[in-house]
């Protein structure tokens, strides 16, 4: 038995059986080790996360190595005994779920079956003298623990009430002759805020919306790029849930003219999470938007984004030169910063001095120094970036280029011995060289300097368990005769009958070669440099989304959506 076999004891002993059953190569399973070490994460989280095991078959490996059964919680009917016997904070606090009691014998869903901290605590809160586990996959305890605790709070809460009960956190602070605010840290507002972030997560949102109008408050969740309502709460019930969300966030409750920025970071359902809010006034009350950022959720391979084969063999070329200039352009929320943190993982190793400035840090990356801008210390992308300058760097990630000073500072550094990585708003590749020079840049300095750029947009990914495919219609083949078949998602229950869950992306990569290079100095338009640019072999985001309509990876539907047909001019 090698060493790497040997070293699994206690809550790890399961992946000895990944070793030994040949599931993955033994180098896969030491980098993850590695990495689960150095982000203090644990191994069956990033095995998930990098798309080497499912949950499920974790959980099964698990229910192996301790003995124990295996059980799909996903729609098991909860004995409401069994429930009363173990309080919500237990349950969240232990990742366990009961399930059912029988005579002396509590029987309890866990993802950890030697976590003999949890075992203890059910038996004092259920004060019986037997805990019976079984394995369940994390997330599937994850989302039970949701349905059968959390989410009981958030239908209390939108269910109609007679107008003399109709405010929960304002009746029950009336009583105690409490102010609105005071009335934000009663247990009533704090669960309903607790449940709506647990639900929001489970359900993959990046963005939670509260929205008020005349008669109720609207929650909605932004998932995988389209807002879906999710509830509507009593309009009652809207300053306290605000005043709550402030307290955390430590913004000024007092304050309702004004919009504020606030952050909070917090751990949900087992999850560590960092909440940006943004509140603002509108006519009908304050509209409350928080950003859920997942620090588990990122994915920080550059294999696990969706780029082609050979256009991820470019960029990994790209991001190995010692110097020059890349870039990353799209809209808002077209997983910019995902794909330069990927790529900063990627050479990110013990000889290498990497540095960020960033608007803001959105995920905290191991041995990288991070720095967010401050303007009212006087810390923007420019001084930030010559501060840079002088700490040794070997490469450098500019959140955004946002003006002529700061795009002069970074081809210095590119000149000047450094890797820089930024991003830019255009709507394609070609439309990044033409901002540069709009902004003022020499077009021989940035002929000099640029390595490529990557131009990206996220489109749904179609739900794997309810996938179906078919012949495309006679419009289709005409606006794509290539297409020989379509998918689709009928909707299910795993993707809340949208037919999508997750998301890929769809990119176009620009290598700047010397052909490019001299049109760029010679100042040729951007059509010029696009039909250049896809002689030379560059696939458009039009095109790979094709391919991966192909490939069943999304719907053609959802490609026209995020780019339309004549997005290649």
């Amino acid at each position: 038995m090698s060493a790497i076999k040997t070293q699994f004891r206690g809550k790890d002993q399961w992946v000895r059986l990944v070793l030994s059953r040949n599931l993955l190569p033994e180098s896969i399973v030491q980098e993850v080790v590695e990495q689960a070490a150095a982000r203090h994460s644990d191994i069956a989280q990033l095995l998930v996360e990098e798309r080497h095991l499912t949950d499920d078959q974790i959980a099964g490996l698990k229910a192996e190595a301790a003995g124990v059964a295996f059980m799909d919680v996903a729609d098991y009917q909860i004995d409401p005994a069994a429930l009363h016997l173990v309080p919500e904070s237990v349950a969240r606090t232990h990742h366990v779920l009961p399930l059912y009691r029988i005579d002396n014998a509590l029987t309890v869903a866990m993802e950890d079956p030697w976590d003999v901290v949890a075992i203890d605590a059910l038996r004092v809160s259920s004060k019986l003298p037997m805990i019976h586990p079984v394995v369940a996959s994390a997330g599937a305890i994850r989302k039970a623990i949701e349905r059968a605790y959390g989410r009981q709070v958030v239908e209390r809460a939108a269910q109609p009430r007679p107008a003399a009960n109709t405010d929960l956190a304002t009746a029950a602070a009336a009583l105690a002759g409490k102010s609105a605010a005071e009335a934000a840290n009663e247990g009533t507002i704090i669960k309903l805020v607790d449940a709506l972030l647990a639900e929001a997560l489970d359900a993959r949102a990046s963005d939670i919306h509260i929205e008020p109008s005349t008669d109720a408050v609207r929650l909605r969740c932004r998932i995988d790029g389209v807002l879906h309502e999710l509830k509507q709460l009593p309009l009652s019930l809207h300053e306290a849930l605000c005043c709550r969300i402030k307290i955390l966030a430590k913004m000024d409750i007092a304050e309702h003219r004004q919009p504020q920025d606030g952050h909070i970071p917090m751990k949900v359902t087992g999850r560590m999470v960092d909440l940006r809010i943004s509140t603002y006034p509108t006519v009908t009350g304050e509209n409350v938007v928080i950003r859920l950022l997942d620090q588990s959720a990122v994915a920080l391979k550059l294999e696990s984004l969706g780029l082609s084969a050979d256009a991820l063999s470019h960029l990994q070329e790209l991001i190995r030169r010692p110097h020059g200039l890349l870039l990353v352009t799209g809209p808002t929320g077209s997983g910019k910063t995902t794909t330069l943190y990927a790529s900063l993982m990627q050479i990110n190793t013990v000889e290498k001095n990497l540095m960020t400035i960033e608007d803001p840090v959105e995920y905290q990356l191991p041995l990288i120094r991070q720095t967010q801008i401050n303007p009212k210390a006087g810390v923007t992308f420019a001084t930030g970036l010559r501060s840079i300058l002088r700490q040794d760097p070997d490469v450098i990630m500019v959140g955004e280029i946002r003006d002529r000073e700061t795009a002069e500072i970074a081809i210095h550094a590119a000149l000047t011995g450094h890797l820089v990585l930024s991003t830019l708003h255009t709507n394609d590749a070609v439309g990044a060289v033409a901002r540069l020079l709009d902004i003022g840049l020499e077009p021989y300095l940035l002929s000099s300097t640029l390595l490529g750029v990557i131009a990206q947009r996220l489109v749904r990914r179609i739900c794997h368990n309810c996938q179906e495919g078919g012949r495309p219609s006679a419009e289709q083949k005409r606006h794509n005769p290539a297409l020989t078949v379509v998918y689709h998602g009928r909707g299910c229950h795993a993707c809340r009958q949208t037919g999508y869950a997750g998301r890929v992306g769809v990119y176009e990569l620009l290598v700047a070669d010397d052909t490019i290079r001299a049109q760029v100095t010679s100042h040729a338009t951007s059509d010029t440099l696009r039909r250049l640019a896809v002689e030379r072999g560059m696939r458009t985001m039009r095109s790979d989304g094709l391919m991966k309509v192909q490939q069943g990876l999304t719907t053609l539907e959802e490609l026209d959506r995020v780019v339309p047909r004549d997005v290649d001019g």
